[in-house]
Formats: structure tokens, C-alpha cells, sequence
């Protein structure tokens, strides 16, 4: 049994456009789509993940949500690869979860049966686009969020253009002040969750928050608030719940930072609902990462899931102008570096690999990557290494493929559609 069999319908040829193809990759897909090539025979940089790794992270996660008697609903807008949101879920996953009208529509097109789109959706086109999908297909399902009257009437006048004959469900967002959307009072959720009632075209699911943008630069202090917005959450569902127009009411929140604290302060708040879920919406976990999250996810200092970076570029050394300095063939088109620059982790040698010399990128240029060394001459003129990479949600968006990787060797590749 090998992993790729989890992903083995969704692998592609791999395209000479495309930054991952190399001459040998090319030559291993002449007769199929599986492969097995070296790391060392590929062009750099490449962009991989382990499959034995996301196996494991994806295992982890849903095994550690049922423990805690809540769902999941993974943001596919980290990978933008359906290849791997279908992975999650067949492996227990309630939903995908997307942000923006275009996401929706990739997961539509990928045979996801229920979304959930993290936003508000005002757009009267893509309403009309969804009302025709929602009308011609029952058991495709999506649920958004509002969190003003303003937007519920905009809802049910482009949905009643559009002649929408099933409903919308929605969830009454809930925001936190100097944060993102929601709505910041409780009067006025009760009043947006009611204007939802009274609407012919819009149904009512639930209540959603996100507590990631809940802001401090303290990280104690932002445990505080972040559990002060959760219990404010769970007194607008409860308040708002009565009013849910389905037998499953929805409280949604949840991060791949805080989804502990998610668990345990809304899951009391869920059980005393009838019927009630509590929904995750982590998304980085499927690969996590050797930055931001590897110092931030709840397992670190607090409680959750091991999870490990399975996520990797790959990159060559091409200029040594000074005793300290190296010059890699990668930069901003090809890695994160929004949350942290990527880290020198290992150098692959002729019997495989080995712990790259110390060495700390310090900056990058669009196809550059500038790395100091701690002791001179210790990286040379043609050795590649491998990056770590900080922040899921920024490494995909760079690749039109993800090349997979088992025991050491590619095995096929997965498109992303960003």
C-alpha cells in the first residue's frame, strides 16, 4: 500500500511550462502519470510535499477533531488542490471551505458536494452562478456568511434576480473590534439572523467567527482575547440558535492557531444546542510548515495534534561571490516570505541526504535567494538543499503543480489552481 493511491486519480503530466518539469521527470511520465525519479535528476528550484507526511498530518487532525466531538471543514484556499482536499475529505472531512467566489467555483468543479465559503458573497453574478448550480444539483450545498441587513437584503435581491428556487444557507458572522468583518454587536447579530429569517431566498445555519484576527502583539495577551471573542461567540449562537432554520445549527470557527482554544470554549456552548455542530475550518495543517506554525500551533505549548512540514522547495546553489555568502536559483516567485524566509535544512549529496552547514537565508530578490554562512566555503558552486518553508497559505499559491514525493523519490504531481 502506498500513498499515492490517495491522490493517484487527480496526478498529471507534468507540462514543459511548467517550473517543475525537468527532462527526467518527462521521460519517467512517457508511459503514465506515477513515477519513480531521483530528487537529484530534477531541475531546480522544485516545489514538493510528502506524502507520507500529509498522510499523517491529515490522519492526525481529523482523529484529534473526533476525539473532541467536533467536525472539520478544511480551507482549501491554502493548497488550492483539489487533489488533496478530496484526500481530507475521504478521510472524514464535513466540507471544504473556501474563501472568494473563484475558490468556490474550483471546488464545484472538482465534485466538492458542500462548501463553505468564509466570506461575505455579494457578487450578483456569482450569485446567479450559484443559484443555477444550487437549482440543477441537490445535493450540492453552500453556506456563506453575512454580517449586515445591507447584505442580506443585497443577497435576497440578487438570488430573487437570478430565480433562485432553493435557498442559501448562511451563517450570522460575528467580528471582533480593529479585526476583520463580522458584526461587532449583539443586538445587532440577533437582528441580521432574523432579517435572514424573513428572507424567501437566504437560509439561516448558524453563526461563524474567525478568532485568528483577533489583534495583539502580546502572544499571552492574545490567548485572552482570543478566548473573550470565543465566549462572546458562543453567546450570540446561543442566542441565535433558536432561530436556525435546520436541524444541525451550525458554530464555526477555528484556525490552524487557536483551534484548541475553538474546541474548549465553544464545544460546552455546541452541546447544550439540539443537534448542533461545532465546525473547524483549520486549513495549513495538511502540510504545517518548519515557520510560523511549527512556533505557533497548539501542540507546541498548549494541546493538539502532531503534525509535521511536509512541505519543501528545493533549490540549487548558483554563485559564491564571497567566503560567506551563497546565491540560490529561488526567490519570491518561488517561495514564501511573508512570515518568515525559508530555512537551509539539508544538502542532498550522491547516497541521498545529509544536514545542510549552518546557514540563514537573509533576503530574497524575484529569482534569488540570498544566504549567509556561518562558516566560509561550506556551501559550493552546484549543491542543492533543501528549503523549510514558513506560512501554508503562501508556498502554493507560487506553483501550478505540486510534485509528491515517497521514500526519497517523485511520484507524480497534482495540479493547484490559484
Amino acid at each position: 500500500m502506498t500513498q499515492l493511491d490517495a491522490v493517484r486519480d487527480h496526478l498529471i503530466v507534468v507540462d514543459p511550462r511548467d517550473k517543475n518539469w525537468s527532462t527526467a521527470l518527462a521521460e519517467a511520465q512517457r508511459d503514465g502519470a506515477a513515477v519513480e525519479v531521483a530528487l537529484s535528476s530534477m531541475s531546480t528550484p522544485i516545489f514538493t510535499i510528502d506524502l507520507d507526511a500529509v498522510a499523517a498530518n491529515i490522519g492526525a487532525m481529523q482523529a484529534w477533531v473526533d476525539d473532541h466531538g467536533a467536525s472539520i471543514a478544511p480551507h482549501g484556499k491554502t493548497t488550492m488542490c483539489p487533489a488533496l482536499w478530496q484526500w481530507q475529505l475521504d478521510r472524514g472531512a464535513w466540507a471544504i471551505t473556501v474563501a472568494n467566489e473563484a475558490q468556490l467555483r474550483v471546488a464545484r468543479s472538482a465534485g466538492v458536494h458542500r462548501v463553505v465559503v468564509a466570506n461575505e458573497y455579494l457578487s450578483p453574478q456569482g450569485l446567479s452562478w450559484l443559484a443555477h448550480e444550487q437549482d440543477a444539483d441537490p445535493e450540492f450545498e453552500v453556506i456563506g456568511w453575512v454580517d449586515s441587513v445591507a447584505g442580506v437584503e443585497q443577497m435576497t435581491a440578487h438570488l430573487s434576480s437570478a430565480g433562485a428556487r432553493r435557498p442559501v444557507s448562511v451563517c450570522v458572522e460575528i467580528g471582533h473590534p480593529s479585526a476583520r468583518a463580522g458584526v461587532r454587536d449583539h443586538d445587532q447579530a440577533l437582528a441580521i439572523a432574523r432579517a435572514v429569517v424573513a428572507s424567501p431566498r437566504l437560509s439561516l445555519r448558524g453563526v461563524a467567527g474567525y478568532e485568528g484576527s483577533v489583534p495583539s502583539s502580546d502572544p499571552a495577551d492574545r490567548v485572552i482575547k482570543v478566548k473573550e471573542f470565543l465566549t462572546a461567540m458562543g453567546e450570540r449562537f446561543t442566542a441565535i440558535a433558536p432561530l436556525v432554520e435546520a436541524p444541525d445549527a451550525l458554530l464555526t470557527a477555528g484556525g490552524s492557531a487557536f483551534f484548541d482554544l475553538v474546541v474548549e470554549g465553544l464545544e460546552p456552548v455546541a452541546q447544550q444546542v439540539p443537534g448542533a455542530m461545532l465546525l473547524l475550518r483549520s486549513g495549513a495543517y495538511v502540510v504545517h510548515d518548519d515557520g510560523m506554525y511549527a512556533g505557533l500551533a497548539p501542540a507546541v505549548d498548549r494541546s493538539g495534534p502532531r503534525l509535521t512540514a511536509a512541505a519543501h522547495v528545493w533549490a540549487r546553489v548558483i554563485s559564491t561571490p564571497e567566503p560567506d555568502l551563497a546565491l540560490l536559483d529561488v526567490g519570491k516567485r518561488d517561495i514564501p516570505y511573508d512570515a518568515g524566509l525559508p530555512i537551509v535544512q539539508k544538502i542532498v549529496t550522491g547516497s541521498g541526504l545529509a544536514d545542510a552547514p549552518p546557514a540563514t537565508v537573509f533576503n530574497t530578490n524575484d529569482q534569488h535567494a540570498y544566504v549567509r554562512l556561518k562558516r566560509p566555503d561550506s556551501l559550493q558552486v552546484g549543491d542543492v538543499v533543501r528549503l523549510g518553508l514558513s506560512h501554508p497559505c503562501t508556498m502554493f499559491d507560487k506553483w501550478r503543480t505540486v510534485l509528491l514525493t515517497e521514500g526519497g523519490r517523485i511520484r507524480g504531481a497534482v495540479p493547484t489552481f490559484f
